[in-house]
């Protein structure tokens, strides 16, 4: 079978939706794909002429995500996010998206990107077109058996209301963090729920004397493991959420925790109020390669200290 290789137009997509809940659970990429207005410029597919009228004719497909990311200094950059990589099983091991990501690659470089980001269960698949692993490091152990005293921060669920004070605790907290991303309306509207749930199964932590919010906890399930991961907001309310979040957790028969956040002084020095037995693990699933930037300042964005891409970000 030959294969040809182009961007896709509008007619496309119904094939593109058919391909992903073929090889995905999720339900949400059609979703994440339609936040970018170029987006068909933007989405490399591989495509059996033989079959090209078919609704499952597409063979595979890559999309780049055009994202600002911080580099090591805080400062934004235009970053080509690769998400949403499919093949059907009939057509693996053809190369096919190794053709892809070439033809990816040719575009963020045409558009500017300074590098290219991607997150991966698989590196091999990409290490031989220039993506490069980086470590991150989580914090994993045993929820505390019994709630910790209360916080001097009262914790609620967020609710749409609070959509605003978030997105400010999430700027403020995330000014100048390497390889976190400028989170736009749509994103808060669209990619932040698509990852996290609605905003029910976020925390938030109020001021004792004002009310005003002052921290936002997103934290979900993976298997018998409560899984936290993202924070904004001041320090010193990260116990009181922590402790909130292991009251559901234990209330919904967990025993384990992962906390996902960068392990500074004030997440070590709040995670009691979470986990026992604590333990810190390093992942490569991150991987990076450079474009118009440089090697030696991609590999320093991602290896920052205090760098994260939050979960929510994901393209």
């Amino acid at each position: 079978m030959s294969a040809t290789i182009r961007t896709t137009t509008p007619e496309d997509d119904p094939a593109l939706s058919a391909l992903w809940q073929r090889c995905f659970s999720a339900t949400h990429l059609a979703r994440l794909h339609a936040l970018d207005p170029r987006r068909h410029r933007h989405t490399f597919v591989a495509r059996d002429g033989a079959r090209d009228g078919a609704r499952e004719g597409i063979d595979a497909v890559v999309v780049y995500v055009p994202r600002l990311i911080r580099d090591a200094e805080g400062t934004p950059r235009r970053v080509g996010g690769i998400g949403s990589v499919a093949t059907r099983p009939e057509a693996r091991g053809q190369g096919l998206v190794l053709r892809l990501l070439a033809a990816a690659e040719r575009t963020m470089r045409d558009e500017g990107c300074a590098w290219s980001l991607l997150f991966t269960g698989t590196p091999g698949v990409y290490r031989s077109s220039g993506w490069e692993e980086f470590g991150s490091t989580y914090t994993e152990g045993t929820l505390v058996p019994s709630p910790p005293r209360p916080g001097t921060f009262p914790v609620r669920a967020a609710t749409p209301a609070d959509a605003v004070e978030v997105a400010a605790l999430h700027h403020a907290y995330n000014a100048d963090r390497p390889l976190s991303s400028l989170r736009a309306p749509e994103d808060w509207a669209v990619r932040v729920p698509a990852w996290y749930g609605p905003a029910g199964r976020s925390l938030v932590a109020q001021d004792p004397a004002s009310g005003a919010l002052v921290g936002w906890l997103a934290a979900g399930h993976e298997g018998d493991c409560l899984e936290v991961r993202e924070f904004a907001g001041a320090a010193g309310c990260l116990g009181s959420l922590f402790a909130a979040a292991g009251s559901l957790g234990r209330a919904a028969g967990l025993t384990r925790a992962r906390v996902r956040l960068p392990a500074g002084p004030d997440v070590r020095a709040a995670l009691p109020a979470l986990l026992t037995d604590v333990r810190q693990i390093t992942e490569h699933v991150g991987m990076a390669r450079p474009l118009h930037a440089t090697p030696e300042s991609v590999r320093a964005t991602v290896t920052a200290p205090g760098a994260v891409h939050w979960y929510g970000d994901c393209f």
